[in-house]
């Protein structure tokens, strides 16, 4: 039931702020679950900000976190290079926080084409250049068994206006040209529900997903055995429910909504 929730695993695109600006309920929502006792966990796979950035940001927006309050994308990734290619040289495509965070886990980096690199990675990265692209591309191409992994699978990212290409988009642009496809280590993968678990203290039962994107948070929450809450704030949208494979357990117009009902109920 929701009101034994304690542990609740957020997205932030579209589920609590969109381009940087809380939606209308976030705070109350969090307020809620420190003043239960509970932890919110955002498993963003958004990887254009490291975990040090997103709590500047966070901290900014009047939001109390630290960075035991973020499992994301990019900090999965680093810590899945750091146990299969330790001291060896990866090439990366993403923002240049990005590649600071994967350096703070002594990965050995890259953005240029040398002799000795052994896997290329691709985040999202909103300072993308064609460049970068061509370059991944020529690796690729030239190195056919080189090992080739993503941030995580989203094709777009909400914004004010609507939507722009996340790594999903950039990594199917990729495809047309070299066709190889990457393994995605964020969301849907369930090490995202599995560390927030390990490291939160709290169990499978105790915990919530809750995200606006059926195929990434719904599908993380249905792979970890966690419950889940859709909210509409962002790409999916009422009608996609009747077709997905990934049935949430909730459903509600936004964070507000969902705030409303747990207060409700107790």
């Amino acid at each position: 039931m929701l009101e034994d929730k304690k542990l609740f695993l957020l997205d932030i695109d579209g589920t609590i702020a969109i381009d940087g600006i809380l939606i209308d309920g976030t705070k109350n929502f969090m307020n809620y679950v420190l003043d239960i006792g509970g932890k919110y966990i955002f498993i963003t796979n958004n990887s254009t900000k490291s975990i040090k950035d997103y709590v500047e940001q966070f901290i900014g927006l009047g939001i109390k976190v630290d960075e035991t309050n973020f499992i994301t994308a990019s900090y999965a990734t680093a810590l899945y290079l750091q146990e299969h290619y330790k001291e060896k040289k990866i090439f990366v495509v993403g923002t240049k926080s990005f590649i600071e965070e994967l350096k703070s886990f002594n990965i050995n980096t890259t953005e240029d084409l040398e002799e000795d690199i052994q896997c290329a990675v691709v985040a999202y990265d909103n300072e993308l250049t064609y460049k970068k692209i061509e370059k991944i591309c020529e690796l690729l191409s030239t190195k056919k068994n080189i090992d080739y992994i993503a941030t995580n699978p989203d094709l777009v990212c909400p914004t004010k206006f609507g939507f722009v290409p996340d790594c999903g988009s950039i990594c199917k642009m990729i495809k047309l040209a070299v066709n190889r496809e990457p393994i995605f280590i964020g969301k849907p993968n369930k090490i995202i529900g599995d560390l927030c678990i390990k490291k939160s203290g709290f169990t499978k039962e105790e915990t919530l997903v809750i995200g606006d994107r059926l195929y990434t948070d719904i599908a993380c929450g249905i792979n970890s055995n966690i419950d889940t809450a859709l909210v509409l704030t962002g790409e999916a949208k009422k009608e996609d429910i009747e077709t997905t494979i990934f049935k949430p357990e909730y459903i509600f117009k936004n964070i507000k909504e969902l705030y409303e009902k747990i207060i409700n109920i107790i």
